[in-house]
């Protein structure tokens, strides 16, 4: 047993420094804190709590009917696990720029009470990592009075702005526990052809920004034949670990952190988390640093690679609701489509299928369905992509809009899109 394991306490103990009212930041992604989540929702005593986070991974108690009460979660990007809690209104959301989340922190906009986060044992100098997930968690650490660990031996340690000193923490539990994954799926034909035409538009010596999803895995698997790519980006998963290892990517020609990978944080495999491990070409910073878009216009032939729920006919991207119902979150779609518009040689591109829900719904219409959210506007959208096809909106009009963006459409649905654009005076 190592002799800093010796100070360790029972999760119990540890979130006995918790009270009544305060506001918790939780750790999120694959470095969400299972042990000390469990132990919180166990403590009956506790009441007012507000906890502040990214979407999270693994079991989540205190979403249950007997800790709701008493537990009320704040997302400000989120995920499967809270969208039916918001939307039943038992949870709440954040609307914010990835960017713009450090600051609600370190600014005391959010005052944080306690930060509970998962992190790598400490090396000989006592510094443990932020493992997988730096983004907001940064902020979080250095700003919130108590943090509360959970020191898990198979958290990977990462490089980049991802020390604290175990000093730092008021209280840790020691595991040994796998980490979330999330595996990648089976390609489907649309996948696979907006991968084709979304690759085409990446030079050599491009760097990249793309998340997690079948699109980017199909965009990764079809750069194989590219050169001297780079990687600037808030997340990646397997399909950039496989450019890496192929030799694709080399950093080689960045303008900024040249040499480096750079991310906020990862999701994926086992197979990710041990190659980032170490690894001194992989850098994590806070997602001010990865999505500021001061520093991402002085990167050259920046691609960003974005998706979205529904684009309507003037070029308006809703990215983060199905209406009313709040899907995932802002996050950093607009930081990175700015960016790549104002990179020299960038592109910026939002790549979608055309349908939804097996061909039933199209996903371009003539306009966002009631409450959708506006991510990226018309103003700053420039490449968009469906399996069939690929149109620049830069600098075009709204008539032109409409006719380029028909041209995306599925064939089903082109006559009515048409028929309902020539409706509008402008477009007579």
């Amino acid at each position: 047993m190592s002799e800093w394991s010796l100070s360790g306490s029972s999760a119990a103990d540890a979130v006995g420094l918790l009270r009544s009212g305060m506001k918790v930041f939780v750790h999120g992604a694959a470095a969400t804190p299972t042990s000390l989540l469990q132990a919180m929702a166990h403590r009956a005593d506790l009441s007012g709590m507000q906890l502040y986070h990214m979407h999270l991974e693994g079991p989540l108690p205190f979403l249950s009917p007997q800790a709701r009460e008493r537990f009320r979660s704040v997302s400000l990007f989120t995920g499967s696990a809270l969208r039916e809690p918001i939307a039943e209104g038992y949870a709440d959301v954040i609307p914010v720029f990835l960017s713009d989340i450090p600051d609600l922190f370190l600014k005391r906009s959010i005052p944080l009470d306690a930060a509970l986060v998962q992190l790598s044992p400490p090396d000989r100098h006592g510094y443990c990592s932020l493992g997988t997930s730096v983004d907001s968690a940064r902020a979080a650490v250095d700003s919130a009075p108590v943090v509360i660990a959970e020191i898990n031996s198979r958290m990977p340690r990462t490089h980049g702005n991802t020390s604290l000193h175990i000093s730092r923490l008021k209280a840790f539990v020691c595991t040994d526990r796998p980490l979330p994954e999330q595996a990648p799926a089976a390609e489907t034909a649309v996948e696979g052809r907006i991968g084709e035409l979304v690759a085409d538009l990446v030079e050599d010596r491009a760097c990249l920004q793309l998340g997690i999803g079948g699109i980017p895995d199909a965009v990764a698997r079809r750069l194989c034949h590219k050169q001297d790519l780079s990687v600037h980006t808030e997340m990646f998963s397997d399909g950039v670990m496989a450019l890496c290892q192929a030799g694709v990517v080399t950093n080689r020609y960045k303008t900024i952190h040249t040499g480096r990978t750079v991310t906020s944080f990862i999701s994926g495999t086992r197979e990710l988390f041990d190659f980032v491990d170490d690894n001194p070409l992989v850098e994590f910073h806070s997602c001010d640093r990865t999505n500021d878009t001061s520093a991402l216009r002085k990167i050259d032939r920046l691609v960003a690679i974005n998706s979205a729920l529904q684009i309507d006919l003037t070029g308006q991207i809703c990215a983060d609701s199905i209406g009313h119902r709040i899907y995932s979150g802002i996050g950093g779609q607009m930081d990175f489509i700015r960016g790549a518009a104002i990179s020299r040689g960038g592109r910026p591109i939002i790549a979608l299928p055309s349908t939804a829900k097996d061909g039933a719904i199209s996903r371009i219409v003539l306009e966002l369905n009631p409450g959708a959210g506006v991510v990226t506007t018309r103003g700053h959208v420039h490449w968009v992509v469906t399996e069939f096809g690929a149109v620049n909106l830069h600098g075009k009009t709204l008539r032109e809009r409409g006719a380029a963006l028909i041209s995306l459409a599925h064939p089903d649905f082109r006559a009515e899109l048409t028929h309902r654009l020539r409706g509008l005076k402008r477009f007579v």
